[in-house]
């Protein structure tokens, strides 16, 4: 699963504003002096953000049910074994879940902030439901209910004009890139 398919697009775009206060304010205390690997910490509640919404019974690990079901809404086209290879070669520890550190290596070892081109035209792909090379504000929402988010239509309009930059109501791929690599180098 690629860093910014789910990453930055879902955080880019999401209604709810982005808090100020510093990762170590909103870490537990024992993760605070603890050394996450390899991530830097002003990406840590961003991707806590995506951990949660992967572990949906909350247990504070990921199983392989629930990876799964995060790639199927996804729409990733993996197969079972596909999946079931990818989960082990990410769960480090085998002790058959992906804990928030495990999580955080994945993440970091997909891209380094650093997000190649295909990477962005895939998760371009995954929210370009009818294939027209544009994001409309329906196609948002139903890959947001997707996901168990419920986004109205208005919403999911306002969305769109943040990032619309030529105002024709929808995102075409320039403007989804420009999105995506506000914040990352593209390789």
């Amino acid at each position: 699963m690629s860093k910014v398919s789910f990453l930055n697009f879902y955080n880019g775009l999401s209604r709810k504003p982005s808090v100020k206060s510093t990762p170590q304010e909103s870490m537990p205390k024992e993760r605070q002096n603890s050394s996450v690997p390899r991530a830097s910490r002003s990406n840590v509640q961003e991707m806590r953000q995506v951990f949660d919404k992967f572990d949906t019974n909350k247990d504070g690990k990921i199983s392989q049910d629930e990876y799964n079901s995060a790639l199927n809404v996804l729409g990733k086209g993996i197969s079972k074994a596909e999946m079931a290879k990818s989960f082990r070669f990410i769960d480090t520890d085998k002790d058959g879940y992906i804990d928030f550190k495990e999580f955080i290596e994945m993440m970091h070892d997909m891209g380094d902030d650093r997000v190649k081109k295909n990477d962005i035209q895939g998760a371009f792909q995954l929210f370009d439901l009818n294939g027209d090379k544009k994001i409309s504000a329906e196609e948002l929402m139903e890959v947001l209910r997707k996901m168990g988010e419920k986004y109205s239509l208005d919403s999911c309009r306002k969305m769109i004009r943040g990032v619309d930059a030529d105002g024709d109501g929808l995102i075409d791929m320039d403007e989804f890139m420009t999105m995506m690599t506000r914040n990352v180098k593209v390789a």
